[in-house]
């Protein structure tokens, strides 16, 4: 047994508080960029610990330094604390049932992604890394960002100073809990997460009277020929060996049943594995917009935003060929290959800041026997509660074990002594 994995199943560290303050995060949930409350809870807990506490960094962002000897390597972990506006409908009793404002209505807000999880399990392993000093030398640093949801939180803290408030992290982790056996823990090297960009299309058309439509330059009509040709550039434009998704999350248009409206609204969101392909499905889109356009007889040109971007999660493959096989030490048969997740992050912002290499895994929280069913059965995707889904609910005991031992020991392969 190495000495990382005894350590892990030996630490001494009284962590049965852990399952009250992930309650207590399930049960309040806040939006990106409003995670006060969330935020203070955070500190709450960070302030029994022996470490400088930087808080309120672009935002709500928060970073604890644990310091252990004067010089030494430096290891950052970091976890993200925004909900998401889902109706829960888990039934537990810490269920959430708030409500709160979201683009002028209101709606209801949920942790279904599994960022309770996320804090809850990088508090642990600060209370690990606090009370075993014996076992480490050098820098930790746990890093609670906000807003990843929205793509903004990474990067506002980074613009609040970040690089300037805390030592060069030498290697960087993040993790995030996902569809699979609970207490899985699931690494690879490599493009691990896809990158992401939404587009905004703004169409200008010309309004009529619905009697009269060869009055009109019908935007609907525009915005529908645009849809059907986007899925053409993945289906006839990138080759099947790629991989890219072009999703149109919003139409909007027209407010009344007998007016064609002058103007019509798309939002897309986009994701690659590969930044050429990304390069190239953006000339299409741009092409395909402008020329449905200019098709219809619209002459004032569309105008299209990018936002929300994602980069590519990439790990580094000398940090997970280091990682790895303490994963394999501490986790055994539980240490398995990831695969790619089309799903996108916020992380790689913070150890690009710093130029760091990195490492981004997933820790599986389904139910094992309710995996195993849906496995043989072939019907995971149709039977197993996923990411953003209002009955996505950790199973709580291996998740967190897995998620805390999962942070600590990552860390711990750069510092141990």
């Amino acid at each position: 047994m190495s000495p990382i994995s005894e350590l892990l199943k030996n630490h001494g560290v009284d962590l049965s508080w852990q399952e009250a303050v992930y309650q207590d995060l399930h049960e309040h949930p806040e939006l990106s960029g409003f995670e006060a409350e969330t935020a203070d809870i955070i500190l709450k807990h960070l302030k029994r610990f022996d470490c400088e506490i930087i808080p309120s960094i672009g935002g709500y962002g928060i970073v604890a330094i644990f310091r252990n000897g004067e010089a030494g390597p430096v290891a950052l972990m970091r976890a993200d604390f925004d909900g998401l506006p889902v109706k829960e409908t888990t039934g537990v009793d810490f269920a959430s049932t708030r409500v709160r404002p979201h683009d002028g209505v209101n709606v209801p807000v949920m942790h279904a992604c599994g960022h309770d999880v996320h804090v809850t399990a990088l508090l642990g392993a600060c209370a690990v890394m606090d009370k075993r000093r014996d076992a480490w030398h050098g820098t930790f640093i746990a890093l609670f960002q906000p807003s990843e949801e929205n793509s903004q939180g990474a990067n506002k803290m980074v613009a609040g100073g970040l690089v300037d408030l805390i030592p060069r992290p030498d290697v960087c982790f993040g993790q995030h809990v996902v569809p699979g056996p609970a207490g899985a823990v699931m690494s690879m090297p490599g493009g691990a997460l896809a990158a992401c960009d939404s587009i905004e299309i703004k169409i200008k058309g010309r309004s009529a009277h619905g009697s009269m439509p060869h009055n009109s330059i019908d935007p609907t009509y525009v915005a529908a020929l645009i849809v059907v040709r986007l899925q053409a550039i993945v289906g006839r434009e990138v080759s099947p060996e790629d991989f890219a998704v072009i999703s149109v999350g919003t139409l909007e248009s027209g407010n009344t049943n007998n007016t064609i409206p002058a103007d019509a609204r798309l939002v897309l969101n986009c994701r690659f594995y590969n930044d050429k392909v990304k390069r190239k499905v953006y000339r299409a889109i741009e092409r395909v917009v402008r020329g449905e356009c200019l098709a219809s007889g619209i002459e004032e040109a569309p105008k299209l935003k990018y936002f929300a971007h994602g980069d590519l999660t990439d790990n580094t493959p000398e940090v997970y060929s280091t990682v790895r096989p303490v994963f394999d030490e501490v986790f055994g048969e539980d240490s398995l290959d990831a695969q790619r997740w089309t799903a996108s992050e916020d992380f790689p912002s913070i150890p690009k800041a710093f130029n760091s290499p990195y490492l981004y895994w997933t820790v599986g929280v389904t139910p094992r026997e309710q995996w195993n069913q849906a496995v043989e059965k072939d019907r995971v995707a149709l039977d197993i509660p996923s990411n953003h889904m209002g009955n996505f609910l950790p199973d709580y005991q291996p998740t967190m074990t897995a998620a805390t031992n999962a942070a600590a020991a990552a860390v711990l392969t750069y510092l141990q002594k």
